[in-house]
């Protein structure tokens, strides 16, 4: 359950010149079951988002100063010295700046949302596009309308305002959705908040993966006894990503230290690696703990990460992969096509 303090919408549309602008709304939105179904789903569509940048208010690579204005306005909110509704009006007017700059950029509805959930205080910020619908009344006409599109939340980001008061220096207390290849439609978003990448979740989740492996290595673990230690790792992290938290290089130590070893946070600190002591957990990254999967010349392949050795056995030398046990849905399609 999230508990919401304050939330406003702003409208950003076309003026009759064809310019963007932001038509700001006087005052915050009433709290009402809509309101509090809304804003629940989107922080469950947010935290469950995949892939998400982890950021800071900071420099831009390239540049030599910052964009303060955003920064700066949050910070007159949080001292009292600003309104929500003038913090949030500031926002729409820096947001309908940087959308000037570019020809592609669209409307939508510009929402703010400060609440807390479990302890810890967010700032959401999204551009979220409208998408027609038709409704029917009750005296049975047909009436055209317009809803949050929720299912294509592209254009987010969200403060941990606990951490930012917390940690000034920390370089992850923004989080923001990602574009889906190389640089992003959704840089001005970013932009317009003076928000910078930090934390490369999927990098730190990478370095994760390689010192657990190096690290079971060096033990005495038998075949089993390491899947074990790679699971428990992978269910761990999935608990936290699940709940919204960050994955803990102590807690993960503990994992171990159930399992007769004790060391692998002395082992990851003494090591060449870069890891941070908390980081965003990647589910998808981690799950190379679990599974092993590959694509390439038409040929498509995963299997649980137990089988190898056993039901799936790697020949490198040959470059072959032989599978024990064909599945029955494969099996019963390969037949099929013999018989044809």
């Amino acid at each position: 359950m999230i508990k919401i303090d304050q939330a406003i919408l702003h409208a950003v549309q076309r003026d009759g010149e064809g310019e963007l602008r932001c038509k700001l709304r006087p005052q915050p939105l009433e709290y009402s079951d809509a309101l509090d179904e809304l804003l629940g789903e989107l922080h469950r569509l947010y935290t469950a988002k995949a892939g998400k940048g982890y950021g800071y208010f900071g420099v831009p690579e390239g540049e030599d100063e910052a964009n303060p204005a955003f920064s700066e306005a949050l910070t007159q909110w949080h001292t009292g010295n600003l309104g929500f509704v003038e913090f949030s009006g500031r926002a729409g007017k820096l947001l309908e700046q940087e959308l000037a700059k570019y020809d592609f950029a669209q409307g939508g509805y510009l929402l703010m949302a400060a609440y807390n959930h479990i302890a810890c205080d967010y700032l959401f910020v999204a551009l979220m596009s409208p998408k027609p619908s038709v409704s029917v009344s009750q005296e049975m006409e047909v009436h055209g309308s317009e809803h949050l599109d929720l299912s294509n939340l592209q254009l987010a980001a969200r403060i941990d305002l606990s951490e930012w008061r917390a940690d000034p220096t920390s370089k992850k207390y923004i989080s923001f959705i990602k574009g889906r290849a190389g640089r992003k439609v959704a840089d001005f978003f970013l932009d317009f908040m003076g928000c910078v990448e930090g934390v490369n979740a999927k990098r730190q989740n990478k370095e994760l993966v390689q010192a657990l492996e190096d690290y079971v290595a060096t033990t005495d673990l038998d075949a089993e006894e390491r899947q074990q230690c790679r699971d428990a790792v992978f269910d761990y992290c999935k608990t936290q990503i699940s709940a919204g938290g960050e994955v803990q290089l102590k807690d993960i130590a503990d994992e171990f230290a159930d399992r007769g070893a004790e060391e692998f946070y002395q082992f990851t600190s003494a090591g060449e690696y870069e890891l941070e002591e908390t980081f965003p957990g990647d589910q998808s990254t981690l799950r190379q703990l679990k599974k092993f999967s590959g694509t390439g010349g038409g040929v498509s392949l995963s299997f649980d990460a137990h089988h190898l050795g056993e039901r799936v056995v790697w020949d490198a030398v040959n470059d072959t992969i032989t599978i024990k046990g064909v599945p029955p849905n494969l099996l019963d399609q390969l037949q099929r096509r013999l018989k044809a």
